[in-house]
């Protein structure tokens, strides 16, 4: 047996100092969702982003799925963590860095709704992607706020008091971002989510002028955590903007020796200059965020048994509008701001027609964008009353 055992050692020596068979830094596999906490997830699926949230109540809301080639790692990291379908996949931006791992997330565990900005994208994945939700979400939706109540924000509840606010963008009652550096970066869906005195901003891919928007409106910015916009490129995360969010950790999403020099020094920098510990998923792997409410505990996979934990200072039950939002000028339109005629009651007799696509269990306004994005066999209805027998209003355009 002692014979054995030394061969054996020897082996994993050999193995160690072959190409391809180095040994590994230690990973620690990060823990399922804690009960009763709100857990949040930087996926690491290379150059991309992908993020999961876990509310205490099971509600699960994945936020991108990464590049292409993630897809696979993706799907089987959701299995480990999810249990049945996600209630909520929103996609910030038609960019495939963003969008190539969802198809084989929606797959794997499935997804009751799809949330992204409606900004029109050449991109063939991009058409690929909202054909294949089409099919396979029951609802497919635009981040529009509730048009009996234009100047509010579109806030999704979680359960035990955990929402997610969508603070940007508000087409109709603003229009998209145009003439940017990149406008559909630039349109990135940007979003709040708090629970008690903590408080998570995810930003997509902004760009400096989705960031003087939002610095400008009186909206609440502060976070204990901040994803960083665009994995760290140095014209995004400008000074005001961190200023104004107060980061007390921060992550980046990017991928080892990517081509594009993500994170840029410039952004680390300001980053320390706001005093944020930083996690970035090149070097750290997946991140955990796990909040009680009060505190956030960060861990990763190559962190070890180590963890940081940060006091949140959100104002408990406070409103993410510090005021009334009001719309930017429509000079910098990039879609007409017109808006959606007011929902109708049962009683009314408009001549308005009501459609359902097969398999769902909701009705939409004919002219709702989520019909026109679906191929699926639809049934309609002449009146409201009629569709109310069957479905349920859908809360994308509120019929």
């Amino acid at each position: 047996m002692k014979v054995f055992a030394r061969l054996l050692a020897l082996l994993v020596l050999f193995l160690a100092a072959v190409p391809g068979h180095a040994a590994a830094p230690a990973s620690a596999a990060l823990p399922s969702p804690a009960p009763g906490r709100l857990s949040v997830y930087f996926l690491d699926v290379g150059q991309g982003d992908a993020a999961l949230i876990v509310s205490p109540t099971g509600k699960t809301v994945l936020i991108d799925g990464g590049p292409p080639e993630a897809g696979t790692r993706l799907a089987a990291r959701l299995r480990e963590l999810v249990k049945g379908p996600l209630d909520l996949v929103i996609l910030t931006h038609p960019h495939l860095d963003h969008l190539g791992g969802l198809r084989a997330a929606v797959k794997a565990v499935g997804a009751r709704r799809f949330m992204d900005p409606g900004f029109d994208h050449s991109s063939e994945a991009y058409r690929d992607l909202l054909e294949f939700v089409g099919h396979e979400v029951g609802q497919v939706m635009s981040p529009e706020p509730n048009p009996n109540a234009p100047q509010t924000l579109l806030t999704v509840g979680l359960g035990e008091g955990v929402a997610l606010t969508v603070l940007w963008p508000r087409v109709p009652q603003e229009a998209f971002l145009a003439n940017t550096r990149s406008d559909a970066n630039a349109n990135s869906i940007v979003t709040k989510l708090t629970y008690g005195k903590t408080a998570f901003l995810f930003t997509g891919d902004s760009e400096p002028p989705t960031e003087e928007l939002l610095v400008r409106k009186p909206v609440d910015l502060t976070a204990t955590v901040l994803k960083v916009a665009h994995h760290g490129g140095k014209h995004s995360s400008t000074a005001a903007f961190l200023e104004r969010v107060k980061p007390q950790a921060a992550v980046i999403s990017c991928g080892a020796g990517n081509d594009y020099g993500h994170p840029s020094p410039e952004v680390l920098g300001r980053l320390g200059d706001v005093r944020a510990r930083t996690f970035r998923t090149d070097q750290d792997g997946e991140v955990m965020a796990v909040s009680d409410g009060t505190t956030v505990t960060l861990r990763s996979t190559k962190g070890g048994a180590g963890a940081t934990s940060l006091s949140g200072t959100q104002q408990a039950g406070g409103p993410v509008a510090l005021g009334p939002i009001e719309p930017t000028p429509h000079g910098r339109a990039g879609r007409s701001t017109e808006k959606e005629p007011a929902p109708t009651s049962a009683s009314e007799d408009t001549g308005v027609r009501y459609v359902s696509l097969k398999g769902s269990k909701v009705f939409h306004r004919e002219s709702c964008k989520t019909l026109k994005r679906s191929k699926n066999e639809r049934t309609v209805y002449t009146s409201r009353a009629d569709a109310l027998r069957e479905r349920r209003p859908a809360e994308d355009c509120h019929p």
